[in-house]
């Protein structure tokens, strides 16, 4: 190797590599090749390759970086693309001399860098050091220290500290002075020579020969030293294997790698700060993402429907042209039928074109909204408030522990706890409840904290006492089973308790009104008088005084319907900042030192009821609480929950509220969660579980403008309830909605009469829009002032307390396209406090006559006058715009109970059916809905209304068979081949259906198939009881009640957990199925003896009739297996009633179509 240097110092230098040891070029390098290109403008690259002039580097080290170029060989070619070498420094490569050792050099780098490549020019390049300090400054060689920006010395070409903090002389001196230790490390310093100080001096007489060091990576590491393989030889500490894996190059800066140390620097117009940024950007991620279904699986779907709709007009076009003419009756019927069932499965099947996933991401909503900045300093939680609301309404039916630990389940929720209200609405005013969530509050002071400490899932105790699987999984901490033993053992006592508070009270009231009457007695001997003195049979509360609402004796003013309203705080608002628990002890079940013992708000709300009044049922007591929690604590989103369902994933708000907060949320008026059931037979024979409404119909609904409010499981946006228009809206024009026009509802002026002028049905316009009213003349702009009284009442704190609901329910402004957001950070500031005045004015909102010429029931809250309001509440709001989302959680986000009882679930039914044909014969039908409303999401709501109606020639249809073995007749003149290809067809088409239905939605063949059974057994049961209901109420007038569906309560380990399963309990909507089994039963074995007798037996319409009743017959199984009960006992009464329809049916058919030969007249005569 030879080097050669050129007294001029700003011509290049120039290495030559040769296999010899003679000074002439050699044609090849030899070196290590980098395939990462270098910065032109970075500082390896100071100086250009000169191939005519030379340079040496005599009397000097080798510089850190130099250029070489494969220019300076004879070929002389110099167009190729470059590449890097790097020659470590060796002890038998050091080519130091004495004079070096007088002139220390702090630029040296440990190494050549070479660039070129194969059959390409060789370039070395050396970074000649002819800055002055002003360039050294830039670099970064400046002063660490706060205030200082004076150039940094090096003692023996580094640092004085080995940590390789940068320090100037006279700060330097300063440290030494004052303790001797360093800044950086805050190890103590070695005291420096003056000749060292001045061979620093001379080394700042920056030469243009001399070289800048360039930043690396490896000088920043603490005690970091650059050995040579030889010199490790003689060091036996030395670790060869970070010599020969850990890099020497420079990283520089960037989300792979930044500087630690105070080693930024300001270099090519990079700000370099001692701390990294946030290179994640979670808080401008999404919170959702839609997951698409394979289109492997949709479009075959979609394919089959269209397959399936034109053979279905094939079929049907055929059977139109071929009537049956020996029994054109029959043929009437069963087309009429079939057409009736093609168009129904059309609407059904429609709104399922474009089914949806969604996913959420809980990290980026903790970074968001739960994370310091420079608007939320210490980090305090910034996401909106939510108010959870839970119904009941009678303790016999729905027993206290049940309520109670659904309440237990939301304070321990996931949530902020500054940020959660639980209100639970007692309709019945019952002393009992009451007490059960005085009782619920105590526990929750050691249940909350215990499922906080040790991550507990499911958070209620009920439920999470009773799971089979161990419960050791996944705990880590060792106090863990002292605690959950004495945690099981409170809640045991919780439950005895709650269990004794019947018998409790009834004593406590006969000790106070024997108390009393004593009293009584007394007064009347004192004043002499004859007249007996009454002595009203009172409800007492453990304090002495009156239970202002439901007494046991039912007196006036203090029965179901005829109570004073009542509002409780149990638990009241939390302080912003945590409060630490303490160290177990004789009151402490648990060690709480560490968690935060905060509770949420509890109220207990009970409406008032007075006679004369239409207390509306459950929508009437939601519209009560929504007012009431407006004024306690107005949280800008409300979930409501039945009293049987909990929530089981205690992350469930979060993820709900990630649609709500993300961007285009703010068009979102609800996110609705599927409902799941515990407590069903494993067999799920009645299809308790009705996975293929929520998992395929719910799913697919998603897709369009969104999926039905279901009555539970929902969180919704509080101004949305308020019947506010959405900030944009989409209307849908043409046929089929194929046009859209954008609407923004939400501006601050507005001239054109026809955009100022509100939709009455649409609701009102959002807040700040300037809107005219048909009665006025102008705009006046003051939607406060003028509309707002008149909608929501006389109360001036509900009033004002909308603006507010609507400003924390906005979008952050941060986010990229919100136009009219909330500033970050806005909500982390305490809420203010709860006091009497409060109190006072949410009892005013619950009396019975505060509805009173407002618009609540009818554009605001639940709307009114239907049993299904939950369904006429979501249409609402789809009408005016709002979308919806259906949010599927990994872990179910609540379960619930559901009647496995064949009676209880035929009445839940016969309620659901009786809201759709209300819904059908009133204004919600969608056949008016607005152009807000996708075409297909009316078809949805549609079907809503019109699916009980099926149920009309499903009745017709079951009979059919048996009429066609009676007659022996078919439904088709004769099964011919084109007949049975239609039929093979339709049925394999549909058969497909499912299947992919049930690859896109993740449910079983068991789950469809239970669904289709209970599908025929609720149509000849209770919806035809549903549309006689329905057409009475609007015909006659006659008003529908419905009693409650009983609540299990928590069964005992040994008890049988499906015992009501097999309890068998009459009820008139089993006649008609029970019927039509019986018929088809008698006509299959008439229909088999007359075959076989005659003397020209018709085999196929034999066949075809026992095809069509074994179909009838194996739909009605499950109902046949819940007559028959756990011993197959079934109540006389249910034969007797079969039998007579059976005989009645059987005969009169005989007599209308007797045997051939035979001529019956009179009387009845049998073949």
């Amino acid at each position: 190797m030879v080097v050669q240097r050129d007294e001029t110092s700003s011509s290049p230098v120039t290495i030559t590599v040769s296999s010899g040891g003679d000074y002439q070029s050699s044609s090849m390098s030899l070196g290590i090749t980098s395939p990462v290109p270098r910065n032109p403008h970075s500082p390896i690259n100071v100086t250009t390759t000169n191939p005519h002039r030379r340079s040496s580097l005599s009397n000097s080290k080798p510089p850190r970086y130099l250029t070489s170029s494969k220019g300076d060989s004879k070929d002389g070619s110099s167009e190729f693309v470059q590449y890097t070498v790097q020659i470590p420094l060796t002890p038998d490569h050091n080519p130091s001399s004495p004079a070096e050792k007088n002139e220390p050099r702090r630029s040296i780098i440990s190494g050549t860098i070479f660039s070129g490549g194969l059959n390409c020019v060789t370039k070395k390049h050396a970074f000649l050091d002819h800055h002055t300090s002003e360039v050294a400054k830039s670099s970064g060689m400046v002063c660490r220290i706060g205030g200082c920006d004076a150039v940094a010395f090096l003692a023996n070409s580094k640092p004085p500290c080995e940590c390789g903090f940068l320090i100037c002389k006279e700060c330097y001196k300063d440290c030494v002075g004052t303790g001797g230790c360093c800044p950086g490390c805050k190890d103590p310093y070695t005291v420096l020579s003056d000749d060292e100080f001045e061979k620093d001096d001379d080394d700042r007489t920056i030469d243009e020969e001399e070289d800048l060091p360039l930043t690396s990576m490896a000088e920043f590491k603490p005690n970091n030293r650059r050995f040579s393989i030889m010199k490790s030889m003689k060091q036996p500490d030395f670790d060869h294997t970070r010599w020969l894996f850990e890099t020497k190059g420079t990283y520089g800066y960037g989300n792979a790698v930044w500087p630690k140390g105070g080693n930024g620097c300001c270099n090519q117009g990079i700000n370099v700060y001692d701390d990294p940024p946030n290179f994640g950007e979670n808080t401008r991620k999404p919170l959702t993402r839609k997951v698409a279904i394979s289109a492997a699986i949709l479009s075959p779907y979609r394919l089959l429907m269209l397959m399936r709709f034109i053979a279905l007009g094939f079929f049907l076009t055929w059977r139109i042209r071929h009537p049956n003419h020996e029994a054109i009756w029959l043929w009437g019927l069963s087309i009429t039928c079939e057409i009736w069932f093609a168009f129904s499965w059309l609407l059904d099947q429609l709104p399922k074109l474009c089914p949806v996933n969604r996913a959420t991401n809980l990290a980026v909503l903790h970074d968001r909204y739960e994370s310091p900045s420079a608007r939320n300093p210490k980090g305090r939680s910034d996401l909106p408030g939510i108010d959870v609301f839970v119904s009941t309404a009678d303790p016999e039916k729905e027993p206290p522990v049940v309520t109670a630990n659904t309440i237990l389940s939301i304070l321990a929720v996931d949530y902020p706890v500054e940020k959660i209200a639980c209100y639970l609405s007692d309709d019945g005013a019952s002393l009992l409840t009451f007490e059960a969530m005085a009782e619920t509050a105590s526990f929750a002071k050691f249940w909350v904290p215990f499922c906080r400490k040790h991550n507990i899932e499911p958070r209620n105790p009920e439920a999470y006492f009773g799971k089979k699987r161990d419960f050791l999984k996944n705990q880590v901490r060792v106090d863990f089973v002292r605690e959950r033993r004495r945690m099981k053992r409170e809640y045991d006592e919780f439950k005895v308790r709650i269990n004794s508070l019947p018998e409790s009270i009834r004593r406590r009231s006969d000790a106070y009104n024997a108390n009393e009457e004593l009293r009584a007695k007394k007064k009347q001997i004192e004043i002499g008088g004859d007249t007996v003195m009454k002595v009203s049979k009172a409800t007492w509360m453990s304090d002495g005084s009156h239970w202002p609402g439901t007494w046991f004796s039912g007196e006036t003013d203090h029965s179901r319907s005829d109570h004073a309203g009542v509002i409780q705080a149990m638990l009241p608002p939390p302080n912003l900042e945590p409060a630490m628990g303490v160290v177990d002890d004789e009151k402490n079940l648990i060690d709480t030192t560490d968690v935060d013992v905060r509770l949420p708000m509890l109220v207990y709300v009970s409406r008032e009821k007075r006679p004369g009044y239409d207390h509306n049922k459950k929508a009437g007591a939601m519209n009560a609480m929504v007012r009431t929690s407006a004024i306690m604590s107005n949280g800008s989103f409300i979930l409501n929950l039945d009293c049987d369902h909990y929530i089981f994933n205690s992350l469930a708000l979060r993820e709900g509220m990630c649609f709500m907060l993300d961007r285009g949320g703010d068009r979102i008026c609800f996110v609705q969660f599927p409902q799941r059931f515990e407590g069903i037979d494993p067999n799920d024979r009645y299809a308790n579980h009705n996975t293929v409404f929520f998992d395929v119909s719910m799913r697919a609904l998603d897709g369009l403008q969104g999926p039905m409010y279901v009555g539970t499981g929902c969180i919704f946006r509080r101004i949305a309830l308020y019947g506010f228009s959405p900030p944009r809206a989409t209307e849908h024009l043409g046929w089929f909605g194929r046009r859209k026009m954008k609407l923004l509802l939400r501006k601050p002026t507005m001239n054109k009469k026809s955009e100022v002028a509100a939709d009455e049905e649409r609701g009102l316009p959002p807040l700040g829009y300037c809107t005219r009213f048909k009665e006025d003349d102008g705009c006046d702009g003051d939607i406060e002032s003028l509309l707002l009284p008149k909608r929501f009442g006389n109360s001036t704190s509900l009033v004002e307390s909308i603006p507010t609901a609507e400003f924390n329910g906005r979008l952050l402004q941060d986010i990229h396209g919100v136009q009219q957001g909330r500033p970050a950070g806005s909500l982390a500031i305490p809420r203010e406090p709860l006091d009497a005045v409060k109190v006072a004015e949410a009892i005013s909102v619950i009396s019975c006559f505060y509805e009173e010429k407002t618009e609540w029931g009818k554009r605001v809250g639940w709307i009114y006058g239907s049993v299904t309001e939950d369904v006429v509440t979501g249409y609402r709001m789809h009408n005016r715009g709002w979308r919806s989302v259906y949010c599927v959680t990994k872990r179910d986000a609540f379960r619930g109970s559901a009647p496995i009882n064949l009676t209880d679930r035929l009445h839940q039914v016969l309620r659901w059916a009786t809201g759709s044909v209300e819904i059908f014969f009133s204004r919600n039908n969608a056949l008016f809905a607005s152009r807000r409303m996708k075409f297909l999401q009316r078809i949805a709501y549609f079907n809503v209304g019109i699916y009980p109606f099926t149920s009309i020639f499903l009745l017709v249809y079951c009979f059919l068979p048996a009429m066609s073995l009676f007659t022996s007749q078919f439904i088709v003149q004769s099964l011919t081949t084109t007949f049975l290809t239609f039929l093979l067809i339709i049925t394999a088409t549909l058969c497909l259906l499912a299947i992919l239905e049930i690859r896109w939605s993740k449910i079983t063949l068991h789950d469809w198939w239970r669904n289709e059974q209970f599908w025929l057994i609720a149509g000849t049961s209770a919806h035809p009881a549903a549309v006689l209901q329905g057409l009475l109420k609007v015909i006659a007038g006659v008003d529908i009640s419905f009693t409650l569906t009983s609540k299990p309560a928590a069964s005992d380990e040994h008890e049988d957990a499906f015992a009501e399963l097999y309890d068998f309990r009459w009820s008139f909507l089993m006649v008609l199925p029970l019927t039509i089994m019986m018929v088809n039963m008698i006509s299959i074995g008439v229909g088999i003896a007359r075959t076989l007798y005659s003397e020209f037996p018709q085999w196929s319409k034999l066949v075809g009739g026992v095809f069509f009743s074994f179909w009838v017959l194996c739909h009605l199984y499950p109902f046949a297996k819940g007559m028959m009960g756990r011993r197959g006992k079934i109540p006389t009464i249910i034969f007797i009633w079969s039998g007579l329809l059976s005989i009645i049916i059987s005969l009169l058919w005989v007599y209308i179509s007797p045997p051939a030969g035979r001529r019956i007249s009179g009387s009845f005569q049998f073949p």
